[in-house]
């Protein structure tokens, strides 16, 4: 019988390893891609206030727009603070390119962790359940957002972020599905990769990534 490995709370690139593996037994089609395309990277980001805030400027925009918006926006305020965002206002926050609609929540995740009403640092120590609750109750953070918050900043070993379209072309593309799946029926063909959907999204994006369309 084969020895079972349990997840980690967070992944490292070790754990990263054996999940890839792990998945590639179980699964021909993500073997194929751990075959073509090798470990997919860790793609970590750093847990805290300013990965908040560019996860919500990647909501619905591409990660190379997002990623200037932020940096634009950090070379304005010369740093990521909420005290900084804060004091700034959704008005000028407005100046650096962001719409109503996202300075609004950049604003109003600032002023949620000035006051102390969202402790980040909390938020990583809970139970997922719990932390989640707790995030998705801050207005503009949805599921996605907060799922992309849980596997590349806090790095949990089991999230499957519905709502992604990288990961529903890939999806559509590996399983050979004759349009994008929607989120129930990800759902559905995630399920078998637990507990280490985490794993299968990063071998996913690492496909994506490497169709020409996507550089």
């Amino acid at each position: 019988m084969p020895r079972i490995i349990e997840p980690p709370r967070a992944l490292t690139h070790a754990t990263l390893a054996a999940g890839a593996r792990a998945l590639a037994r179980q699964d021909p089609d993500l073997a194929d891609l751990f075959r073509r395309h090798g470990m997919p990277p860790m793609w970590a980001r750093r847990p805290g206030f300013a990965t908040l805030i560019h996860i919500v400027l990647e909501q619905q925009v591409s990660i190379v727009a997002a990623r200037t918006l932020f940096k634009r926006l950090s070379h304005h305020l010369g740093e990521m603070t909420p005290r900084l965002v804060a004091a700034h206002g959704v008005t000028r926050l407005r100046r650096f390119g962001l719409t109503r609609q996202k300075a609004s929540y950049c604003h109003e995740l600032a002023l949620a962790v000035r006051d102390g009403r969202l402790d980040l640092g909390r938020v990583a120590r809970a139970a997922d359940a719990d932390g989640r609750e707790t995030l998705l109750a801050m207005h503009g953070l949805g599921p996605w957002s907060v799922d992309i918050y849980y596997l590349m900043a806090l790095r949990r070993p089991d999230v499957w972020p519905c709502g992604d379209l990288a990961l529903a072309v890939a999806m559509r593309d590996v399983k050979r599905l004759a349009g994008k799946p929607g989120n129930t029926e990800q759902q559905a063909i995630s399920a078998s990769w637990a507990p280490w959907r985490s794993v299968a999204a990063r071998l996913l994006w690492h496909h994506y990534l490497s169709k020409p369309r996507s550089r």
